[in-house]
């Protein structure tokens, strides 16, 4: 075969899987597209042939497996039209080569296995194709019967098209095939791609996808989460941090309360982000608004995902205490995105990330909140390490990024179901405590790998007038603990501006 160049790709048609394939399957070569049942084999297929099409090139549809009329159904539900391209049916052979064959070869399961290869190479020579999707592999197997037998045949496939301009995908549902994989077909063919469908306790089914290699490309490896929508698969390609960084300058970004930025130094610096824990209704999600709201002020694209509070809610919310998010997000600058956690891959959250900031240039990120993040990932494996990965990412971009992780309890000890403050580069801690027969709030800053902050215990305070940050409750010990004690006399406490008793 020819010299197969950098650039001599055939795009699969698919962006996510093209960037996986560092610009596409090298051309005149032959390839395995293998998967359970409902994977999205077919769907794949025909989009690596409608791209063909829109290329200028001739593409042929072989299948053993199902019937046009059923191809057809698939294609429509995408909005496509299959007549682009050519198909050839074993069930229609006749109306391919004439009425004198035999009526045997009405049915793949009647037609001898090297028949069927024949009545291939004979529409391949007729047609000339420079895609072809040959579907599918366990037919032939059945065909065979005997797996030395198959294996001879489907290496004088490859043989016939070693010669020819023709990039083939060879489809295999692994259906035929005891042990799954075929690892000596695995080895005849230049690459394997292996789709793969999961099906959780609740919510929906989760797709992923596999390079299992591709010799001569440094394609990505591992694991690839992916969706089947109106239009095709979309493909989310694994995250690498270390291949985006991009040059920014690590300034300040205040909230626009002096007391609160100066908690951190003047406020949370680019690339750095910060965890907002504490329990519910300590004012997380309202500390984090009062830095979105400023960034919005600005005019930065800024963007929230809020997977447990709905958007409405936030909004009216952000208002009582004087934050008019509305103009905002109809100006642009903001975007607020509801997550629904039944309906979410950790690779398509990171996939939304990356369009925000990519394509929309926010320079500041929300995530509301990691209890919500978690509740939508139940069975997935290696959370904290997926979102290691997604930080890291904005921290080369230089986003600043906000997570609010509610903790469980109200008072006392406090406990969590994700563990992340060890990863992000500030931790800013609240408390409810007792202090003059009123529930009060008191705010902290634990770390902050971005530059000095202070160790003092601060009242805080939301009220109509926004956020609040009082003097430090020197005369209290043991406010973390939520069950502090008074140790001074008529110690300055914050005043309500809430028009409330």
């Amino acid at each position: 075969m020819a010299e197969v160049k950098f650039n001599d790709r055939a795009r699969a048609g698919v962006e996510g899987l093209d960037l996986i394939l560092a610009g596409g399957l090298p051309s005149r070569r032959l390839y395995l597209l293998e998967g359970a049942p409902g994977s999205g084999k077919t769907t794949l297929a025909l989009q690596f042939l409608r791209e063909g099409i829109k290329q200028g090139e001739k593409a042929l549809y072989i299948t053993l497996s199902e019937t046009k009329e059923e191809l057809s159904a698939v294609a429509a539900s995408h909005g496509w039209n299959i007549e682009e391209f050519d198909i050839f049916e074993f069930s229609s052979a006749s109306e391919v080569f004439g009425d004198g064959r035999e009526q045997s070869i009405l049915h793949p399961w009647e037609l001898e296995l090297g028949e069927t290869i024949r009545l291939v190479q004979e529409e391949v020579e007729r047609v000339k194709p420079k895609r072809v999707v040959f579907d599918s592999l366990s037919e032939m197997r059945l065909l065979a019967q005997d797996p030395l037998r198959y294996r001879r045949q489907v290496l004088a496939l490859k043989q016939f098209f070693s010669g020819r301009d023709t990039t083939v995908i060879l489809v295999d549902d692994m259906t035929g095939n005891d042990s799954g994989r075929d690892v000596h077909l695995h080895s005849l063919c230049h690459g394997v791609i292996t789709l793969e469908r999961l099906t959780l306790d609740f919510g929906a089914a989760r797709r992923r996808l596999q390079v299992q290699k591709l010799r001569g490309v440094d394609f990505i490896a591992g694991y690839h989460d992916f969706t089947i929508r109106t239009g095709g698969l979309e493909i989310y390609p694994r995250l690498i941090a270390s291949t985006h960084h991009a040059e920014f300058l690590g300034e300040i970004t205040p909230s626009g309360v002096a007391e609160l930025d100066n908690l951190l130094g003047g406020g949370p610096l680019r690339g750095t982000s910060t965890l907002l824990t504490g329990p519910a209704g300590s004012g997380k999600t309202t500390i984090a608004l009062q830095y979105l709201y400023a960034a919005c002020e600005r005019g930065e694209h800024c963007t929230v995902y809020e997977f447990d509070e709905r958007i409405g809610t936030l909004l009216a919310r952000a208002r009582a205490f004087s934050l008019d998010f509305q103009k905002h997000i109809e100006s642009g600058v903001l975007t607020i995105q509801q997550i629904d956690p039944a309906e979410i891959s950790p690779g398509e959250f990171a996939a939304r990330v990356r369009h925000e900031v990519e394509r929309r240039g926010s320079r500041m990120i929300v995530v509301d909140s990691l209890n919500g993040y978690l509740a939508a990932m139940p069975q997935e494996q290696q959370l904290i390490l997926q979102m290691h990965e997604l930080l890291s990412y904005l921290s080369q971009k230089g986003v600043v990024t906000f997570l609010i992780n509610p903790q469980n309890g109200l008072v006392g000890s406090m406990s969590t179901n994700l563990n992340i403050s060890y990863v992000a580069d500030a931790v800013i801690l609240l408390r409810f405590f007792e202090a003059g027969g009123r529930v009060r709030k008191a705010i902290s800053v634990l770390k902050n790998r971005g530059g000095v902050h202070e160790d003092t215990i601060r009242e805080l305070r939301i009220d109509r007038d926004g956020v609040r940050v009082g003097d430090p409750l020197s005369r209290f010990r043991g406010i973390l603990t939520g069950t502090p004690e008074y140790t001074g006399a008529n110690e300055p406490l914050m005043e309500d501006r809430s028009g409330k008793d």
